[in-house]
């Protein structure tokens, strides 16, 4: 069964970015949803004691339970650990050469990442991911995910943002833009890099 582990940071480290409440509700509450419903959706079943990444891989053979809230306990963990306190700022090395080929900056980057986040009708993730040995930028919804069977967009993710309401309307209320935004001051990008060195 699976279990909801702890931030790698406390509450309040993501402010003023990202608030202490948001964080509370978002990780204490929705996300151990997604644990509860996940572990409920696969008690008894073949799936009880396959991995998080085996369930999402094939999340639309097995249960629109199991796609929703598995993607939702994948893309959660993948999220706090693409955040950090004292992090932000611009990538470097291969990463960022990477970007500057893909997007021709890290600004126009950003600005893409923003716009795929923006033009997300509804909830859902932006990711920056892999596809191809190159840097690729799309949207998913719900709590999809690019490693999905059925994901709208594949690619390997280095870097997911949530674009739930739940993510940020208690400090941004309807102002997504902001959130995203923001959310360039808290990127890991130690983590990022590391997870592009891998896909690669």
């Amino acid at each position: 069964m699976f279990t909801l582990s702890p931030l790698p940071y406390t509450h309040d480290a993501l402010e003023p970015h990202i608030d202490t409440l948001t964080m509370q509700i978002h990780h204490g509450k929705h996300h151990q949803a997604y644990v509860d419903n996940v572990n409920k959706a696969i008690a008894g079943t073949d799936n009880e004691n396959k991995t998080l990444e085996e369930l999402v891989a094939n999340a639309g053979a097995i249960s629109a339970a199991v796609r929703n809230n598995g993607g939702g306990h994948w893309n959660h963990t993948f999220f706090w650990e693409s955040l950090a306190p004292n992090a932000g700022g611009t990538p470097t090395g291969d990463l960022a050469t990477a970007i500057d080929t893909a997007f021709g900056s890290f600004e126009e980057m950003k600005n893409k990442f923003a716009a795929a986040g923006a033009t997300r009708f509804g909830s859902g993730w932006a990711w920056l991911g892999v596809k191809d040995g190159a840097l690729t930028i799309c949207s998913t919804p719900n709590q999809d995910n690019p490693l999905m069977d059925v994901a709208e967009c594949k690619c390997t993710p280095i870097l997911g943002v949530d674009v739930w309401e739940h993510a940020y309307y208690l400090k941004y209320q309807n102002k997504r833009a902001d959130y995203l935004s923001a959310i360039w001051n808290v990127v890991n990008w130690t983590k990022v890099a590391e997870r592009f060195a891998a896909a690669k």
